[in-house]
Order: structure tokens, then C-alpha cells, then sequence
């Protein structure tokens, strides 16, 4: 069992790594910069929900209903996931305040409270979202490793690949949106250990308690929270600091990152 914590806690820690790219340079200061990365973590996650989360969700509820059935249920776990996100809105909106010690005003840099207010809320729900992702992630690299080490490891290794984007999803709002390092590294670093806690935690009670099908409904849920925040959040934030390209080419390199890392999950 430690060592499946220790494989598992090794994928999580991955968005930590992403995190730490995400605060290098100077990419508070440069808005075209953060227009792209914004623009990135918003094209990786889009398609990580499209392809992998929401198919997921789909296939398991599918099992005991028709595909039509369980693709109507699932789309509509999705729009309630976006349901959740206009909630949380409203929850960081009239409780939850921009740091004191946000980037200054001067520079180049996005400095409108406006602005920062933005990058300070889509940080929060993107931290949010990404731990809940990472649950049942570590539910099946915890059970693979387990069942087969060897597996687990290469599976580890995919899902690490794919936490690093996500990492950075996380860190750049928060980072540009406060200034700090530590605090955009430390938002990371909750939803990784989201990881290695989802998988002990299942292994050990969920699957017991809850039934395949009520774990199926998690997937949707987050993957509509990951698509709205994308398009209500990060996509709008990254068009008013860049221009177009800066957008698209953000976009699709944050997919195609996703995309490699998606590959390489399936070959796992």
C-alpha cells in the first residue's frame, strides 16, 4: 500500500511542477504572455473534459441504460458542474477579496483591481476544479498500482504528464492576480495532494460505500465546471490582455499538450 501512495503522490505532485513553470519569467508583466498561458490552460482544459472526462462519465453510466440515456444524464451532470461554478462565483465574488498583497498597478503588467479580481477568482475555481479531477485519478492509479506496480507506474507517468498543464491552469491567475509565488505554488499544491488523498481514501472506503455508477457522476460534473470556467473565465481574460493569436496559439498548444499526454494515457 506505500508504495501505491508514493506512485500516486508522484502524479499529483506533477501539477505542482506545473505550477512551479507557470511562475517563472515574467509572464505577469507581459500580456501577451499571460494572454497565451491563460489561453493554454483554457485549450487543455476544454479538451481533456470533451475527450477523456465526459466519455468516461458516458461509458460507465452506460453500462446499465442505453448510450443515448446515459449521454442525456451525463450532459446534464455537466451543466449542473456549471451550475456549481456560477455558485462558487458568486461565493469568492462577495466573500472572498483580492490579496492586499496584489501586483502593483505600475508596469506593463495587468494592475486594473478589476482585472486582478478576475485572475484571483478563475485561479480560485480552476484550483478547485483540478482537485476534484484529480479524486478519481488517484482512485485509479492508487488500484492499478495495487493490482499491478508495474502498470501503476507507467499509468502514473501518463497522469503526470497531463497534471502539469493543469498545474499551470492554476498557478498563472493566481500568480498574475497576487504576485506571489508562494501563494500560487501553495493553491497547486492543494489540488496535487487531492490526488494521493483520492486514492487512498477510495481504495480504502469509497468504492465500498459508493456504487460505480454514483463515482461515473463525479466525471461530468467536473468536466462542465472545467468547460465553463474555460470559456466564462480564462478565454475572455485572455482576449482582453492579448490579441487573437496570442488566444489561439495559447489554445492550441494547451490542447495539443493535453492530446500527447491523453495518447500516452491510452497507450499506458
Amino acid at each position: 500500500m506505500l508504495i501505491a501512495l508514493v506512485v500516486t503522490a508522484f502524479a499529483g505532485a506533477a501539477t505542482l511542477l506545473g505550477g512551479f513553470l507557470g511562475v517563472q519569467g515574467r509572464i505577469v508583466d507581459r500580456r501577451g504572455a499571460l494572454a497565451g498561458a491563460l489561453a493554454f490552460a483554457a485549450g487543455a482544459m476544454i479538451l481533456v473534459s470533451v475527450l477523456e472526462i465526459l466519455p468516461k462519465g458516458a461509458a460507465v453510466l452506460a453500462e446499465d441504460r442505453s448510450r443515448g440515456a446515459a449521454w442525456l444524464l451525463t450532459l446534464a451532470m455537466a451543466a449542473a458542474g456549471g451550475l456549481v461554478v456560477i455558485g462558487l462565483r458568486f461565493v469568492v465574488d462577495r466573500f472572498v477579496g483580492v490579496p492586499t498583497n496584489s501586483v502593483s498597478d505600475g508596469g506593463a503588467g495587468p494592475g486594473s483591481i478589476l482585472l486582478r479580481a478576475g485572475l484571483w477568482r478563475s485561479g480560485l475555481l480552476v484550483a478547485l476544479a483540478v482537485g476534484l479531477h484529480n479524486l478519481p485519478e488517484g482512485l485509479v492509479t492508487f488500484s492499478a498500482t495495487m493490482t499491478d506496480p508495474s502498470l501503476g507506474v507507467v499509468l502514473a507517468v501518463a497522469i503526470a504528464i497531463h497534471n502539469i498543464p493543469e498545474g499551470m491552469a492554476v498557478a498563472v491567475p493566481v500568480y498574475a492576480a497576487t504576485g506571489s509565488r508562494r501563494r500560487a505554488l501553495l493553491m497547486c499544491g492543494l489540488s496535487g495532494v487531492a490526488e494521493p488523498i483520492g486514492g487512498l481514501l477510495g481504495f480504502l472506503a469509497l468504492r465500498a460505500a459508493v456504487p460505480d455508477q454514483g463515482l461515473a457522476l463525479v466525471f461530468p460534473v467536473v468536466g462542465g465546471m472545467m468547460v465553463l470556467i474555460s470559456l466564462r473565465q480564462l478565454l475572455p481574460m485572455a482576449l482582453a490582455l492579448g490579441r487573437r493569436h496570442h488566444v489561439a496559439l495559447g489554445m492550441v498548444s494547451g490542447a495539443s499538450v493535453m492530446a500527447l499526454s491523453l495518447g500516452l494515457l491510452r497507450l499506458a
